[in-house]
């Protein structure tokens, strides 16, 4: 295995960030971390390079305790994309190219019309492309990337994920975070955090399983959106299509209700999606870890 956490924890005074994660990233594959925001994924990131200790459990870099040794072999992105402001592009791509033995290689040539540019002034997207150009420039067997295409546009996004496919086909292990279903589903496996836990693994349909929701057609779907949003469901609108992540057994309940309110309605039962599937683990998650009842109706991008 290229990483490794086995049974980490990382506690904050009495704050715990990570509970007892169990992850590996092999070669050649895409390994996805999914979660909102604050369960915990960047924090674990921390931990398999070396950059924060567990505070339970242990974590393995290329089989062996995180240090600057085994970081020499991976690529990172971070959030804040590592990358000096202050500089320019050139100045930037040398400086790591000099900390990993390249000295005197030169920018790539789709980053060169920015070469003399300060990284500070660049769009986004120009310069979470120049800090994947820096991560990679010295062939890393692990790439790690936190939240990639933050705030990127959709071409800036698929060319981003190209590049992350065509590390994985020639060999490099990659973990990403995110909180975007579509990404997600580009991944080769999945591990959903949700408060610290991973609360599912596997692959997308695994993650899935037999998970179903209810699909609700109605003439007048707005009136339908309403009413079942009235009454607490979580619904989501795909087109006048609406979609209700409950279990079969709720149909009757939900054909009942809506016909009450005098609306001609057909419900089917269907399989979940993945961004159904993650919303029913993100409520089944912290409804089994919160005293007082969290509900399953919350945002994924939360």
């Amino acid at each position: 295995m290229l990483a490794q956490a086995q049974e980490v924890s990382v506690r904050f005074g009495s704050f715990t960030a990570v509970r007892a994660v169990n992850m590996t990233v092999g070669p050649g594959e895409v390994v996805g971390l999914l979660g909102a925001n604050g369960a915990g994924k960047t924090t674990l990131i921390r931990v398999l390079l070396g950059l924060l200790r567990p505070s339970a459990g242990r974590a393995r870099l290329f089989g062996s305790r995180p240090s600057l040794e085994t970081r020499r072999s991976v690529g990172y992105v971070p959030q804040t994309l590592g990358l000096y402001s202050d500089l320019t592009v050139r100045e930037n791509w040398s400086f790591a190219a000099s900390a990993f033995g390249r000295a005197g290689t030169r920018v790539p040539a789709d980053l060169r019309p920015w070469e003399d540019d300060l990284v500070g002034g660049l769009s986004l997207g120009v310069a979470r492309r120049v800090a994947f150009a820096v991560a990679l420039s010295h062939e890393p067997k692990l790439f790690v990337l936190d939240e990639p295409t933050s705030g990127v546009g959709p071409l800036g996004a698929a060319r981003l994920w190209q590049e992350i496919r065509q590390a994985a086909e020639q060999g490099a292990g990659v973990l990403v975070t995110t909180h975007n279903m579509e990404e997600a589903e580009q991944c080769d496996r999945l591990y959903v955090m949700v408060a610290g836990r991973v609360e599912a693994e596997g692959a997308v349909a695994e993650v899935i399983g037999d998970r179903t929701v209810l699909e609700v057609r109605c003439a007048d779907w707005m009136r339908a959106y309403q009413a079942l949003d009235d009454h607490g469901f979580a619904v989501q609108a795909h087109g006048s299509v609406l979609r209700v992540p409950v279990p079969p057994g709720e149909r009757d309940t939900v054909t009942g209700l809506l016909e009450r309110a005098g609306m001609d309605v057909t419900v089917r039962v269907r399989p979940a999606g993945l961004e159904e599937a993650f919303m029913a683990i993100l409520g089944d998650g912290r409804a089994a870890h919160d005293p007082h009842g969290a509900q399953a109706g919350g945002s994924a991008h939360a």
